[in-house]
This record gives structure tokens, sequence and C-alpha cells, in this order.
């Protein structure tokens, strides 16, 4: 039975919302902040910076200072020993596991019962009914979704506590109507094993009628070729002919999307870009033409920005969402229902379009080159090998980049290490074209590069076939949300990589 008439009104009146946001952006963001500061005034936190006290958001940003996972770390810890009214409101029993931090592996993010409805599931609902308004003969709901996750484990023996994936999290507590239409059940889904699990999705789900699958696009990729192998199909659309919507996020899609083309040949296939991380859910793609994504300013979710070039300064310029300009590279900052107050998450975003707000991310906050002034970001890097890739028609699979500070021959340059799943003829004319292609976007990288002065052609070394799988697989991060770092300011994982290369 097609569910999705059912469904639809619900969801265009929800879509109807949404569009408000083109006119109401700073009302609805100053509500949103004084609706999460009363609800944790009580708490240890808000007693501490007078949440009782505050009236409005310049009061807020001049009450509390901006934090991260470091200047949180304790109060974290005392919640996931089962402390309560901390950060939040109440206890916390769920903490997504995130990429470390310097002084540890592990970060740990608090995700509250308030945090899993009102943003993290407010956003699920939100991307289904984006596209199914988009797709009016959209049948989305006549199968079943295959979500892709990740695993758990126990939160200090504590009982009824847990951290893991925010994917495995998302699943554990999914609402009841929603597991009538998602596949595979718990028992695979929340697999700690990845080779285990891919086995088993590819025996359960290549008879079913999949309309829609999620999850970050390079795990993703492994479970379509892996169901490919083992049932001896060519196409994924041979195995789910009314497969009609990859719902993606976690890595950048441009060095995807031509491989997925090749694997699902259906013309009418859609691919819808999410803003999900441990912290939040944050923006959807709400316009196929427009890879730029829609801000969700309704959640329980207050965000700020600091300009990129202020990111080291002791005191730089924070704004609220209203004050941001078109065009610039921002890091955000998030308050949220999980605890987290003026936050810096990490990520770096640009501004595409203002009422409504909509975002590209560019970066990393830490996930960056700068060696020697050329300020080379993750969205620089995409659209280089995009450039690169479209020339020679190579396919990437999987990259990391660093820097080589000065070789024997006291040379500097960028180091790039490719996992190709089609190699360019040339590699030296790829990396050519990669190098002319980030001098032509980043008028940094092109002074340092002027006649070899400052910093010489990039390299680049291709990865043996498995190379970053094996990598991932040996810190135990095969599967879930875990994803190769792309641009590093130190050799550490990139000389990890080279010497597994060689093996």
């Amino acid at each position: 039975m097609n569910f999705t008439p059912i469904a639809k009104p619900y969801l265009s009146c929800r879509v109807k919302q949404i569009s408000k946001y083109a006119y109401s952006t700073e009302r609805i963001q100053r509500e949103v902040l004084k609706r999460l500061i009363g609800t944790a005034s009580a708490t240890e936190w808000g007693i501490k910076h007078s949440y009782s006290a505050i009236a409005n958001y310049e009061q807020f940003a001049q009450s509390v200072a901006v934090q991260d996972y470091e200047s949180l770390k304790g109060y974290i810890d005392r919640m996931r020993h089962g402390e309560k009214d901390v950060l939040w409101k109440g206890g916390c029993k769920w903490f997504a596991k995130s990429s470390g931090t310097t002084n540890d592996k592990s970060k740990f993010i608090p995700v509250t019962p308030r945090g899993l409805r009102n943003i993290h599931y407010r956003g699920a609902t939100d991307v289904v009914a984006q596209y199914v308004v988009n797709n009016p003969s959209s049948r989305i709901f006549s199968g079943k979704s295959l979500i892709l996750g990740g695993s758990h484990a126990p939160n200090y023996n504590l009982p009824g506590t847990l951290v893991g994936d925010l994917s495995a999290i998302l699943i554990e507590n999914c609402p009841s109507l929603i597991n009538k239409f998602r596949v595979p059940g718990k028992d695979i889904a929340l697999l700690s094993d990845f080779e285990e699990k891919m086995d088993r999705i590819a025996t359960l789900t290549s008879g079913m009628n999949i309309t829609n699958i999620s999850g970050v696009p390079s795990w993703m990729m492994a479970v379509l070729k892996h169901m490919l192998d083992i049932t001896g199909k060519e196409y994924i659309d041979e195995l789910w002919p009314n497969l009609e919507v990859f719902f993606h996020g976690g890595v950048a899609f441009s060095s995807y999307r031509e491989q997925y083309r090749n694997l699902i040949r259906n013309p009418k296939m859609q691919y819808m870009e999410t803003y999900n991380a441990s912290e939040g859910f944050f923006a959807i793609q709400n316009d196929p033409s427009d890879s730029a994504m829609l801000l969700m300013i309704d959640y329980d979710v207050f965000y700020e920005f600091i300009p990129f070039e202020e990111l080291n300064s002791p005191n730089p310029t924070v704004l609220p969402l209203w004050e941001v300009e078109v065009g610039k590279n921002y890091a955000m900052l998030i308050s949220t229902s999980c605890g987290l107050w003026r936050y810096m998450l990490g990520d770096t975003v640009r501004f595409t379009s203002k009422d409504p707000y909509k975002i590209v991310i560019s970066g990393r906050t830490k996930h960056f080159i700068n060696a020697f002034g050329e300020e080379l970001i993750i969205d620089n890097a995409e659209k280089g090998l995009l450039k690169a890739c479209s020339a020679t028609g190579a396919r990437i699979l999987d990259y990391t980049a660093a820097p080589v500070f000065m070789d024997e021959n006291a040379k500097c340059r960028h180091q790039w290490l490719i996992e190709f799943s089609k190699k360019p003829g040339s590699v030296e004319r790829f990396a050519e074209i990669l190098d002319d292609e980030l001098q032509q976007i980043n008028s940094d990288y092109e002074a340092k590069r002027y006649k070899n002065k400052t910093m010489q052609q990039l390299e680049v070394v291709v990865a043996r076939e498995g190379l970053f799988n094996d990598w991932l697989k040996g810190k135990g991060k095969l599967g879930g949300q875990h994803k190769v770092p792309r641009l590093s300011n130190n050799r550490q994982h990139i000389d990890e990589l080279l010497l597994m290369n060689k093996r």
C-alpha cells in the first residue's frame, strides 16, 4: 500500500511553516534563544550564568563566553556519570561519540530527550517533507527506507545509558511508526562489525521494495557495491526498481555523484543533502536545483557565527544569524537543548543567500592547510578535485592532503594521497590541473605558488585499493559516521597512511 498520499497533507503544512523563514528570521531565532534560556535557568550552568536575569540575545552574549568541547568536558563527564540539571534540565541517557580533540580520542556529545525530539527527529521529518512537496509523484511510503547507521556501547556501566554513533542513537530511539518503514531491524542496524552488517543487509534487502536510502555517501557506496557483488546484478535499480531518493550527509557529495550515477541508472533518481551532526540537525537542501541548504531556524538551535579570518583572534567578532553577510566564510556556534552553549561546532559555512538563509559547508575549523599562508579549505579542495576529475575522467573514492614542509631538496608543497575508483590516464596531468584550479579559486594559494618561490606544485600519490578503509578499520572506525580527515595542517594522518600504502 502507498501511504504517501496520506502523509502528504501533513508534510505540505510543515513546508508552508518553513516558508515563513524568509521574513521572520530574527524573531524566530530570538524566540528559540528565549525558550532555551528559560528551560535551562535552574540548571547549574544557568544559575552560574544568571540565565534568569537574561532578557535578550545581547545580554546572553555578554554573560556567556564562547565555548568548545574542552571547556564543557567536565560538565559533560558529570552528566555521563548520571548527574542531573548540569547543562540542561533533567538527566541525559545518551551520548553521541564523535571524533576526538587534542587531548582525547573521542568527544561525547549529550543527546537529551528534548534534543532528539526538537532537533534530530524534526530534521529527519522535514527532509522528507521537503522532498515529497518537491516531488508530487513520489511514492516514498509505498516501500521501505534503508537507513545505514553505526553502533553503540555501555556508558560507564550505568544502567540505561549508552554512548555510540548518533545514527545508532537515532535508530535505538526511533518512533514505532518510523520503524514500520525502516530497514534493517535493530539486530542488524546496530552491529559493530561493518563487514558483517553489509552481508546481512545484502541478504535481507535484495528482494525488498526499497524506495529510499539514507546515510554517509562513502559507507552507503560500500554497501551498494557489496549488494551488487553478492547478487551478481550490474545496477542497483535492477534490485530496487522503485528507488527514488538518497538522503545523504556527512561528507561532500561532489566526489561521489558520478559514481552513484554509474550504480543507479534511473534518470529520475534524486539526491538530497542534509547537514546533520552529533551536535544537531542544522540544514536541508530544499531546492533540487540548488546545492545550498536551508538553515533550519525554528528547532531548538540558536546560531551564531565568527568570521573565518578572526578564528585565532583572542576577541573575535561574534554575530547572530541576522547580521551575517552573503559570500563570507564563518565558523558556526550553536546553543541547543542538548546543553551546548555558544559551542564552537568545528564546521565553517558560507552563506549563499539571506531571507531565507542558505549555506554551503566550506570546511572545518581544524581541517585546513595553512602551513605557508595558503589558507586552503575543504571547499577549495572539493572544487579543485571536481575540475581535475572532469578534465581527466578520473573518479575518487577517498583522499587526504597535508603539507610537505621541506624535502631533501629544501622544497615545500602539498602532498595529496588519493584512492581512485577510476585512475586518470596521467597522474601528473591530474596534479597539474588540480594545482592550477586551486590557484584560480584561492588567491592566497596562488600567491604562495608564484614562481615556485614559497611552494612548489602539489604532489599526488596514488593510494592502493582499500587503503583508507584499512586505516579506519585499524582504528576501530569502519562504518557508521566515521570519515577520513580531508585536510590536515600536520603530517600525522598522511604519514600513517603512506606507511600502510607500502605494505
